[in-house]
């Protein structure tokens, strides 16, 4: 297998209005797997915003963590500003080696291992990252699967089949879960994320991302949404049901669903530009993927934008 990892393009929302022009406000982005609806964030009392983040703050955040999602009592987790300086550290906690990324899958794994000046490929014997379930297609690993001298495991779009979810192995020597708030809760901007796992390593992540990583209101809110269980359940059945309508929609098209998650779905089209162009046409923007002209991905429109959906058929 050839040393190829899935691109994702600079295609979001400002490439469609560059391109095909119209106002933010007038686009319905579907090319994001973030949840239409977010969690309702409450009225936070004014030193949220203006007093720094004092160490009770942290604390409640990650019992929530904790509680939510069934951490092992061994693992530690670390709350950061989104995943993002997660990802970046990563491939600095260990000598550059080899590391297994298998394709196609979000890009930004590979980038962060080769800046650092790691090899990657899909059979590298020293590191392995997975992302469960994975993006685009959705597939997900299996706990003997993931068996490295480094293991890292994405679970950014898990919270919708925590069933599902391999946090036990976060109890695990070596290894580390990911845990990002943007997308379930729909929440993008808030910038939340989580690593759990080996204390060793957590201590290591965090002594190279730095202190105040996390703002005032993304430690209240995401608190107040991990203590919320009834939420979470109430939007996964909404989830599952609005998936399985755009797969029936997208059907009547001849377009069968060929993987996703509850968040995103992926379709294969006869042509993925010409059906990217049709949707932007009705100013709805979708993600194509330049080593697969077949593949078509969709997130879900919001429960008032079906009817914008549907009018482009």
């Amino acid at each position: 297998m050839t040393d190829r990892v899935w691109q994702e393009p600079d295609n979001g929302l400002d490439h469609a209005v560059a391109r095909f022009g119209g106002k933010r406000s007038e686009w319905l982005d579907l090319s994001t797997g973030i949840n239409p609806v977010p969690y309702p964030a409450p009225q936070l009392p004014a030193d949220t915003w203006t007093a720094l983040p004092d160490q009770a703050a942290i604390a409640r955040l990650v019992g929530y963590a904790r509680r939510f999602w069934s951490v092992p009592e061994s693992a530690v987790i670390l709350p950061t500003a989104g995943t993002a300086p997660i990802i970046a550290a990563l491939p600095h906690l260990r000598p550059a080696a080899d590391v297994s990324i298998a394709p196609p899958t979000y890009s930004e794994h590979a980038a962060a291992f080769r800046t650092a000046g790691w090899t990657v490929s899909a059979t590298g014997p020293d590191a392995i990252v997975a992302m469960h379930p994975n993006m685009p297609d959705g597939r997900a690993w299996a706990a003997d699967q993931l068996e490295a001298p480094f293991t890292i495991i994405d679970e950014t779009y898990c919270d919708v089949a925590p069933q599902a979810s391999l946090i036990h192995l976060a109890a695990r020597a070596d290894t580390i879960v990911i845990k990002s708030f943007g997308e379930f809760w729909g929440l993008g901007g808030l910038r939340l994320g989580f690593a759990i796992g080996d204390p060793a390593i957590i201590a290591d992540l965090d002594a190279r991302i730095g202190p105040w990583t996390v703002s005032g209101p993304a430690l209240a809110i995401g608190a107040e949404a991990l203590a919320d269980p009834d939420w979470a359940d109430e939007t996964r059945v909404r989830l599952d049901r609005d998936a399985e309508r755009l797969d029936a929609i997208m059907a009547q098209q001849g377009a069968p669903v060929v993987g996703g998650t509850a968040l995103f779905r992926l379709y294969e089209v006869a042509d993925a530009q010409a059906a990217q162009d049709h949707f932007a046409s009705h100013k709805i923007w979708s993600r194509t993927f330049p080593d697969a002209p077949n593949w078509l991905r969709l997130g879900l429109p919001a429960p008032d934008k079906w009817a914008v959906f549907d009018a482009v058929f």
